[in-house]
């Protein structure tokens, strides 16, 4: 008999859960309560893996319920974001038209992020490292991004166009072919951990920088915009 409820599918459901709040907070406009579960399903989702390694009871259900999971808090939550962005970003007049229909598009994420975690599942490459934007920090750059620039967003400095095509963009991103490297450390050594270290001290600087300086939130989407960066730079 499987067993459905040992202590890792627990904080997995956990993490389901986050994600389904997230999503009903998205759709009522509350980004922030948004925000605040996605980074909780975040947790919930590094340390179930940590929890069936420790315990020894890592199972195939397991993986599966973590990918459904994952595509809830990682995929659906932010798209119902950017569903509600898309209400509020200000149109261009020749694409007035499109208002009503534009924000479906925001869905289009959430199937993207459910290629990338299908992919993850299957692909052997990727057990020191990752081969395209993992969907966790997807999500946190955009939940982070909407929440710290909203006004800025909602500007007209910004419109629905650059949003679409900044959202198509992300989508690309998680299924690339494109490696990044994943803060798994077998020493801690600089030779063999260089790239991370730099990382580390970059993401530092720009955490401190978000609590000294008017920065704030914004912090988020540039460490993981210095992630994908480096990451390039040191292919």
């Amino acid at each position: 008999m499987l067993n459905l409820f040992c202590f890792p599918n627990i904080l997995t459901c956990c993490n389901l859960i986050c994600g389904c709040m997230a999503t009903g907070a998205a759709f009522h406009g509350h980004f922030m309560w948004a925000f605040v579960l996605i980074i909780a399903g975040a947790v919930f989702d590094f340390f179930d893996g940590m929890a069936a390694r420790a315990l020894g009871i890592s199972s195939p259900i397991g993986k599966e319920l973590d990918s459904l999971a994952d595509v809830v808090t990682f995929g659906v939550a932010p798209s119902a974001m950017l569903f509600q962005l898309y209400g509020i970003v200000r149109y261009p007049e020749w694409l007035s038209w499109a208002a009503p229909y534009l924000p479906y598009t925001a869905f289009l994420m959430a199937a993207f992020s459910a290629l990338r975690l299908a992919k993850f599942n299957l692909d052997t490459r990727q057990t020191t490292s990752f081969i395209g934007l993992p969907t966790p920090a997807n999500a946190l750059f955009w939940s982070s991004l909407i929440v710290a620039e909203l006004p800025w967003l909602a500007s007209l400095r910004f419109n629905a166009l650059w949003l679409f095509l900044f959202m198509m963009a992300a989508c690309f991103l998680l299924i690339a072919e494109l490696p990044l490297f994943a803060l798994k450390f077998k020493n801690y050594t600089w030779a063999d951990n260089r790239v991370k270290y730099i990382f580390l001290a970059g993401a530092l600087l720009l955490i401190i920088a978000a609590f000294t300086t008017p920065l704030g939130l914004t912090a988020i989407p540039l460490i993981i915009i210095w992630y994908l960066v480096l990451s390039i730079a040191t292919r």
